[in-house]
């Protein structure tokens, strides 16, 4: 998916869990996993991502994410029956699953949800719409966008009898699948989901005048390995020149120079987040910037993106007011004109009624033509009634559409004063650079 010139790469995998968890937890049954890595997870446009298929017990699922929200405020997850186009009437299948969007930062603070569900031909797609809140999925201090990449697990379990998923066995799974290599009892198939058993890992003990030759890393280990680096880097104390925080500066009073529905539409708020962190980094001989100033210099990124998004949803309610306006006139136009037919077919019929009475030997041809006329008569009518309905329906939506487009209005204008705030404050810090 090619999205603002940056490929969305996924990265997809199944396990099927066999007797997960028999002596810790007491269940036992078969169960299976899905893991879906989706990068640059903030520049995707699509309003809705469909999965893999992916087949459990013969069954084929899959998944679908809403990354703008199916609502717009929080971020939507479904499970959904692949091919419940083709399955025969009166289908019914059941699932026990659950969702999580994992914390990078730490696993168990991952966000999961679990619910038991029937799918029939009526509902094939079930799940979560208020997943997770858009304004805590994209929180810095929260892992759920590491690196701009969003990691969902899903997990499937088709027995009834007893209860395989909690936030519990969601978040201990990874812990669960590194006491494999120890020898543990779990299965795991990933893959084609051909289930396979993980051999114990023998550990010999290095001599001490020999390098020690590391194994093969799992892909999990590597981008643990690596999200903890970055971690580790980033609270490296790191010195920036005058001329790198003047370039930063530029950047910033450029970004400030667009208007926020430009600056949202323009995709540029990767180098602002840098541009930030320059200067607030900054510490310079001129420099008297407080540690309160350099606190907000570090939110501003976020700040800017919020309102961002802010006016240009604005700019929507208010256009969305302009297109109904616009099928309101026509529909009005429509209505008008078929009302000057009516009544002139209505003319036409008293017309012809005065024609049959007065002409016995043109009765029947007459009465054809009234026939025709009356048809015609009562399509127009069937219409406008229809019309009149979608009209009213319309008015009686009219007043929701005014207050969003005013809220809409309101919402503008308390971004252009928010926007100019920052324009002045960044303009007060420019002669200390």
């Amino acid at each position: 998916m090619d999205v603002n010139g940056l490929i969305t790469k996924v990265t997809w995998k199944i396990e099927v869990l066999s007797d997960v968890g028999s002596k810790s937890m007491g269940r036992n049954g078969q169960l299976t996993k899905v893991t879906w890595r989706i990068e640059n997870f903030s520049t995707i446009q699509d309003k809705k991502l469909c999965s893999e298929n992916f087949t459990v017990d013969g069954n084929k699922w899959q998944l679908i994410i809403y990354p703008g929200g199916a609502n717009e405020a929080f971020l939507s997850i479904f499970l959904g029956v692949a091919d419940s186009a083709t399955l025969a009437s009166g289908w019914t299948r059941y699932a026990h699953f659950g969702f999580a969007v994992i914390d990078q930062f730490d696993r168990e603070n991952s966000k999961t949800r679990a619910t038991k569900k029937e799918f029939n031909a009526t509902n094939p797609i079930l799940g979560f719409r208020s997943f997770l809140p858009l304004t805590e999925l994209r929180n810095p201090k929260r892992g759920y966008l590491l690196n701009d990449a969003c990691l969902v697990e899903a997990y499937v379990f088709t027995g009834r009898t007893v209860d395989m998923i909690s936030h519990e066995f969601i978040v201990k799974t990874v812990l669960g699948k590194r006491k494999t290599k120890e020898g543990d009892c779990v299965k795991a198939a990933i893959g084609n989901q051909k289930t396979t058993t993980t051999k114990p890992v023998e550990v010999i003990n290095p001599s001490p005048t020999l390098a020690v030759e590391l194994e093969q890393p799992a892909e999990e280990d590597m981008n643990t390995f690596f999200t903890i680096l970055e971690y580790e880097l980033s609270s490296s104390r790191i010195v920036f020149s005058k001329e790198e925080a003047k370039e930063a500066l530029a950047k910033i009073n450029e970004a400030l120079n667009m208007t926020p529905v430009d600056l949202n539409d323009s995709g540029k708020f990767s180098p602002l987040k840098q541009a930030f962190m320059i200067l607030a980094s900054f510490d310079g001989s001129s420099t008297t910037l407080t540690i309160e100033q350099k606190n907000e210099l570090l939110g501003l990124e976020e700040r800017l993106k919020e309102l961002a998004n802010r006016a240009a949803k604005a700019v929507q309610d208010k256009n969305q007011l302009t297109a109904k306006e616009s099928i309101k006139r026509t529909m009005t136009r429509s209505l008008e004109s078929s009302l000057i037919r009516y009544k002139e077919v209505e003319t036409e019929v008293k017309q012809v009624d005065q024609i049959l009475a007065a002409r016995h030997e043109e009765v029947v041809e007459a009465q054809k033509k009234r026939e025709k006329m009356l048809a015609e008569r009562n399509g127009i009518y069937r219409s406008c009634k229809e019309m009149k309905m979608k009209l009213d329906a319309l008015g009686k939506e009219w007043a929701v559409y005014e207050a969003t487009a005013r809220v809409g209005e309101e919402e503008e204008k308390s971004v252009e004063a928010e926007w100019g705030r920052i324009k002045d404050f960044i303009s007060s810090i420019n002669g200390k650079i």
